[in-house]
Protein backbone atom coordinates (compact mmCIF):
# COMPACT_ATOMS: atom_id res chain seq x y z
CA UNK A 1 0.00 0.00 0.00
CA UNK A 2 1.23 3.47 -0.96
CA UNK A 3 1.81 5.94 1.89
CA UNK A 4 1.04 9.56 0.66
CA UNK A 5 1.57 13.11 2.18
CA UNK A 6 -1.50 13.93 4.94
CA UNK A 7 -2.95 17.09 4.97
CA UNK A 8 -3.04 19.17 7.79
CA UNK A 9 -6.63 19.55 9.37
CA UNK A 10 -6.67 21.85 12.15
CA UNK A 11 -5.52 22.56 15.58
CA UNK A 12 -7.17 23.14 18.46
CA UNK A 13 -5.95 25.62 21.20
CA UNK A 14 -7.20 26.33 25.25
CA UNK A 15 -8.15 30.19 25.93
CA UNK A 16 -9.13 31.55 29.16
CA UNK A 17 -11.65 34.28 27.21
CA UNK A 18 -13.17 33.11 24.03
CA UNK A 19 -14.27 36.58 22.26
CA UNK A 20 -10.92 38.05 22.97
CA UNK A 21 -9.35 35.25 21.17
CA UNK A 22 -11.73 35.58 18.49
CA UNK A 23 -10.88 39.01 18.00
CA UNK A 24 -7.13 38.63 18.71
CA UNK A 25 -7.04 35.90 15.68
CA UNK A 26 -9.37 37.53 13.37
CA UNK A 27 -8.03 41.13 13.72
CA UNK A 28 -4.30 40.22 13.79
CA UNK A 29 -3.72 37.20 10.76
CA UNK A 30 -7.34 38.15 8.83
CA UNK A 31 -8.56 34.57 9.99
CA UNK A 32 -12.10 34.54 9.61
CA UNK A 33 -14.79 32.65 11.89
CA UNK A 34 -16.93 29.54 10.37
CA UNK A 35 -18.70 28.77 13.58
CA UNK A 36 -19.47 31.70 15.76
CA UNK A 37 -18.76 30.86 19.96
CA UNK A 38 -20.80 28.28 21.17
CA UNK A 39 -21.48 26.17 24.31
CA UNK A 40 -21.16 22.62 24.52
CA UNK A 41 -22.54 20.68 27.25
CA UNK A 42 -21.81 16.99 28.89
CA UNK A 43 -25.76 15.64 27.21
CA UNK A 44 -26.82 12.62 25.51
CA UNK A 45 -26.30 15.12 22.14
CA UNK A 46 -23.95 14.06 19.62
CA UNK A 47 -21.66 16.84 20.39
CA UNK A 48 -21.74 15.92 23.68
CA UNK A 49 -21.46 12.03 23.39
CA UNK A 50 -18.19 12.85 21.11
CA UNK A 51 -16.86 15.31 23.64
CA UNK A 52 -17.30 12.88 26.67
CA UNK A 53 -15.09 10.11 24.59
CA UNK A 54 -12.88 12.69 24.23
CA UNK A 55 -12.60 14.32 27.76
CA UNK A 56 -14.32 11.67 29.88
CA UNK A 57 -17.16 11.82 31.83
CA UNK A 58 -15.16 15.20 34.15
CA UNK A 59 -16.79 18.35 32.77
CA UNK A 60 -20.01 20.15 32.14
CA UNK A 61 -19.62 22.60 29.79
CA UNK A 62 -17.19 24.53 27.69
CA UNK A 63 -17.20 26.98 24.89
CA UNK A 64 -15.72 26.63 21.14
CA UNK A 65 -15.20 28.60 18.46
CA UNK A 66 -14.38 27.70 14.68
CA UNK A 67 -11.38 29.92 12.80
CA UNK A 68 -10.29 29.05 9.52
CA UNK A 69 -7.13 30.44 7.99
CA UNK A 70 -5.89 31.74 4.09
CA UNK A 71 -4.85 28.35 3.30
CA UNK A 72 -7.95 26.40 4.71
CA UNK A 73 -6.80 24.92 7.89
CA UNK A 74 -8.65 25.31 10.87
CA UNK A 75 -8.13 26.92 14.35
CA UNK A 76 -10.47 25.50 16.90
CA UNK A 77 -10.64 27.64 20.16
CA UNK A 78 -11.66 26.41 23.70
CA UNK A 79 -12.82 28.21 26.68
CA UNK A 80 -12.93 25.75 29.53
CA UNK A 81 -14.44 26.92 33.06
CA UNK A 82 -11.24 25.67 35.04
CA UNK A 83 -9.16 27.03 32.81
CA UNK A 84 -5.44 27.34 33.81
CA UNK A 85 -2.39 29.46 32.74
CA UNK A 86 0.81 27.41 32.92
CA UNK A 87 3.66 28.72 35.02
CA UNK A 88 6.22 27.88 32.41
CA UNK A 89 4.25 28.10 28.90
CA UNK A 90 7.68 26.73 27.09
CA UNK A 91 8.73 23.72 27.92
CA UNK A 92 9.63 22.56 25.10
CA UNK A 93 11.76 19.63 26.46
CA UNK A 94 8.56 18.14 27.52
CA UNK A 95 6.96 15.40 25.24
CA UNK A 96 3.92 17.14 23.05
CA UNK A 97 3.08 20.21 20.59
CA UNK A 98 5.10 23.70 22.33
CA UNK A 99 4.17 25.74 19.27
CA UNK A 100 2.66 25.82 16.09
CA UNK A 101 4.02 28.01 13.14
CA UNK A 102 2.35 30.15 10.47
CA UNK A 103 3.82 32.07 7.21
CA UNK A 104 3.82 36.15 6.34
CA UNK A 105 6.42 37.46 4.54
CA UNK A 106 6.00 40.68 6.30
CA UNK A 107 7.30 39.42 9.38
CA UNK A 108 8.21 42.41 11.12
CA UNK A 109 4.64 43.88 10.58
CA UNK A 110 3.46 40.76 11.82
CA UNK A 111 5.25 40.92 14.84
CA UNK A 112 4.46 44.90 15.41
CA UNK A 113 0.43 43.88 15.40
CA UNK A 114 0.94 41.57 17.41
CA UNK A 115 2.24 43.14 20.66
CA UNK A 116 -0.33 45.87 19.70
CA UNK A 117 -3.08 43.46 20.64
CA UNK A 118 -1.39 42.43 23.34
CA UNK A 119 1.02 39.09 22.29
CA UNK A 120 4.71 39.07 23.15
CA UNK A 121 7.91 38.94 20.87
CA UNK A 122 9.64 36.04 22.52
CA UNK A 123 13.27 36.68 20.73
CA UNK A 124 14.37 38.73 17.59
CA UNK A 125 13.70 38.16 14.27
CA UNK A 126 16.50 36.08 13.04
CA UNK A 127 17.92 35.30 9.14
CA UNK A 128 18.74 31.45 8.08
CA UNK A 129 20.84 32.63 6.11
CA UNK A 130 21.98 36.22 6.90
CA UNK A 131 23.28 38.09 3.49
CA UNK A 132 22.27 35.18 1.49
CA UNK A 133 18.65 34.28 1.24
CA UNK A 134 15.54 36.44 3.23
CA UNK A 135 14.19 33.99 5.12
CA UNK A 136 13.26 34.96 8.63
CA UNK A 137 12.07 33.47 11.66
CA UNK A 138 10.95 34.64 15.47
CA UNK A 139 8.75 33.26 17.98
CA UNK A 140 5.82 34.85 19.28
CA UNK A 141 3.16 34.35 21.67
CA UNK A 142 -0.68 35.24 21.55
CA UNK A 143 -2.14 37.41 24.87
CA UNK A 144 -3.30 34.01 26.34
CA UNK A 145 0.30 31.87 26.22
CA UNK A 146 -0.15 30.19 23.30
CA UNK A 147 3.57 30.00 21.03
CA UNK A 148 3.72 30.67 17.89
CA UNK A 149 6.63 30.65 15.25
CA UNK A 150 6.14 33.19 11.92
CA UNK A 151 8.14 32.00 8.88
CA UNK A 152 8.69 34.74 6.37
CA UNK A 153 8.76 31.53 3.10
CA UNK A 154 7.45 28.35 3.00
CA UNK A 155 8.57 25.68 5.42
CA UNK A 156 9.57 23.40 1.88
CA UNK A 157 11.66 26.43 0.80
CA UNK A 158 13.14 27.18 4.07
CA UNK A 159 14.30 24.20 4.57
CA UNK A 160 14.91 22.29 0.99
CA UNK A 161 18.68 23.73 1.03
CA UNK A 162 19.69 22.69 4.41
CA UNK A 163 19.47 25.99 6.88
CA UNK A 164 21.63 25.08 9.89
Amino acid sequence: MFTYPKTFSHIGLSVPNLEQAVTFYTDVFGWYVIMEPSDVKNDDTPIGQMCRDVFGEDWETFRIAHLATGDKIGIELFEFPQNETPKNNFEYWKTGIFHFCIQDPDIEGLVEKIKQHGGKQRMPIREYYPGEKPYKMVYVEDPFGNIFEIYTHSYELTYSQGAY
